[in-house]
Order: structure tokens, then C-alpha cells, then sequence
């Protein structure tokens, strides 16, 4: 873990403490989005710790890193808001793929499921390139809906320690416990997660922007043909807050061209990545005239074709994402 100096609320200069604290929003948001596994509870989560963090500076006083104080006021933060019993999920969490042709559920509350974040709001801009790579692995949508398994002290334990890479020390401080504790609580998040079977997500592409812009492509043409050419033969669709998803290139092609025809004559706009994944959003015909948004599809690419296609329904993502709020 990183220092900061212990003097600098002493010289009494709130501008420069307020930029350190500002600093670290990036990151405490990461933390916060892992634990919590919505994006739009992870920034309520963050605005509060940074409320917190200035009512209680006097308590700080250079006790200990800038940083790890917040850390704390973030994790406190966080067990305030897991005290409810609901655990989010994606929809192939929930049971076996569904049929393309069933008839569809009705969309379920938004506090059921995990919702997309920006990379650029958790995610480090520069660095090293396996660095990187790890980064994005620990906050893909596979990943991020497996730790909702744990309990909140064992997820803690596991970010810190796993993710983040903290010392078994640190964390012990942070939580105000042994550092047999951290190492007990670890080993139980692992052999959870282990018995969860959580399945194993491909790798990723990094180079997707030629498949991308035949999808965007064949999106807007609402070829179905040339989409399904796109996905990998296992490939997972869904669209929360729908509980339904299916697998298999068939099966989309087969939604595409009942439930999903409506999407037809669609336009879209490739935005900013998510869960360090390319994102398209679609906004669908109005009948009025113009385009009003639908969903954000989150593609994962592997092996030079769509691995898992989410659509997260709702014009709640596309203002999180700073996407207008219609085309024309």
C-alpha cells in the first residue's frame, strides 16, 4: 500500500487534501462495485464515503495511509448496504438456458441483478500490460456475480487480498481483526467459490474492433444471418432484467426473429467499455419518430467470436454510460 503524508491536513491546506482524497475515487469505486455488484450502488456507496471522509478528517489526523482510512470508510460503507438478504446475479446464474420461443417472463427488480460499469470509472487508464489484463479479469461479469456467493467478510477478504493484493497485515488492520482470521476467511471464500461452480470464463480478445464493427454492422441491418455468424457455438444471450437466457447461435437467431424483432431498423453507438468489455448501445424505433434507448449490449469476445451477449435493458444505463437520452 501506498503512503500519504501525515502533515498535510496540519498545514491546513483543504484543497490539496481534497484532490489526494479525489484521487483515490477510481479505485474505492472498484472496491465498492465488486462488493456490491452494482454499478449504481457503487457510486452511491463512493459519494458517501467521500461524505463521510470529510465529517470525519479530525479523526484521521496522519494516524495511518490516507488511503487505507478511506479503504475502511469504503468497507463500512459497504456492510451498511449488504444488511438485506437479496444476493445479485446474472440470469445463467439463476437455472438452466431457457427456449427461445417460450413465452417471456416478466422483467424483475433492478436490486436482483448485476448491473455493467464503466471501466473508466474502476479501471486504471495506463500501466503494465499484464497488469492491465488482470485488472479487467476482476471485473468481468462472470467474476463479479461469482463473488456475491460470499458472505460480505469473506468477499472483503477476498478482494483485498486476491484483487487488490494487499498483505495479509493490512487487511487484519483494515478489519480490525488477526491475521489467522484473514487467512481463514480466505481459504473458506475460495472453497466456496470452488463449490459454487462457477464456470470459467473464456479469455478475452483484446483485438475485437474489425468483429465489432461487423456486429454494429449487422445489428442496424438486423441481418440475423450475418449476426449469428458472429457467435461462438456456445454462445450465452440474455437481457436482465428478464430472468430468460438461452444458448446457442440457433436459439439467439430464433429470439432475434420473434421477441427480439422489435429491434429491428435499430440504430446504435459503440460507447465506452464495461466489466473490460467492448459495449454497443442500441436505441430502438420510436413510433413517434426517432430512436429511444433500449439496451447496452456487453459483448465478450473470444476466440475471434461472441462468447456471452448481455443486453441490459433500461434507459436508467444508458445515463450512467452519459449516452443521450434519444436519436433522431
Amino acid at each position: 500500500m501506498t503512503s500519504t503524508s501525515a502533515t498535510t491536513a496540519a498545514r491546513g491546506d483543504r484543497a490539496e487534501l481534497e484532490r489526494e482524497i479525489e484521487s483515490h475515487r477510481r479505485e474505492l469505486t472498484g472496491y465498492c462495485y465488486r462488493m456490491l455488484g452494482s454499478s449504481f450502488e457503487a457510486e452511491d456507496a463512493v459519494q458517501e464515503v467521500m461524505v463521510r471522509a470529510w465529517r470525519s478528517l479530525d479523526s484521521w489526523e496522519g494516524r495511518s495511509s490516507l488511503r487505507s482510512w478511506l479503504y475502511r470508510i469504503a468497507h463500512n460503507v459497504c456492510i451498511d448496504m449488504l444488511r438485506g438478504p437479496q444476493r445479485r446475479a446474472r440470469p445463467v446464474d439463476l437455472g438452466p438456458p431457457g427456449r427461445a420461443d417460450a413465452e417471456l417472463a416478466p422483467p424483475t427488480p433492478e436490486s436482483e441483478w448485476i448491473t455493467p460499469m464503466r471501466d473508466d470509472r474502476i479501471l486504471p487508464p495506463d500501466g503494465d500490460p499484464a497488469d492491465l489484463a488482470a485488472a479487467r479479469d476482476s471485473v468481468r461479469l462472470a467474476f463479479v456475480a461469482a463473488l456475491q456467493h460470499l458472505p460480505p467478510r469473506q468477499r472483503a477478504v477476498l478482494i483485498l487480498r486476491e484483487v487488490l493484493r494487499w498483505q495479509a497485515t493490512e487487511v487484519a488492520e483494515l478489519l480490525d481483526t488477526t491475521v489467522a482470521s484473514v487467512n481463514s476467511a480466505l481459504q473458506r471464500a475460495r472453497a466456496t467459490l470452488a463449490e459454487a461452480d462457477v464456470e470459467a470464463a473464456p479469455a478475452l480478445d483484446d483485438d475485437h474492433e474489425a468483429l465489432l464493427a461487423q456486429y454494429v454492422d449487422a445489428f442496424e441491418r438486423y441481418d440475423v444471418g450475418s449476426l449469428v455468424s458472429l457467435l461462438r457455438d456456445d454462445v450465452r444471450f440474455s437481457m436482465p432484467p428478464f430472468p430468460l437466457w438461452i444458448q446457442g447461435p440457433d436459439e439467439v437467431a430464433t429470439f432475434l426473429m420473434g421477441h427480439g424483432i422489435g429491434c429491428k431498423g435499430s440504430r446504435t453507438i459503440v460507447t465506452t467499455p464495461a466489466n473490460g468489455c467492448p459495449v454497443v448501445a442500441a436505441y430502438k424505433p420510436d413510433p413517434d419518430g426517432g430512436f429511444t434507448p433500449w439496451a447496452l449490449h456487453l459483448l465478450e469476445i473470444s476466440g475471434g467470436r461472441i462468447a456471452s451477449w448481455t443486453n441490459f435493458v433500461g434507459p436508467e444505463h444508458f445515463a450512467a454510460f452519459g449516452l443521450p437520452p434519444r436519436l433522431d
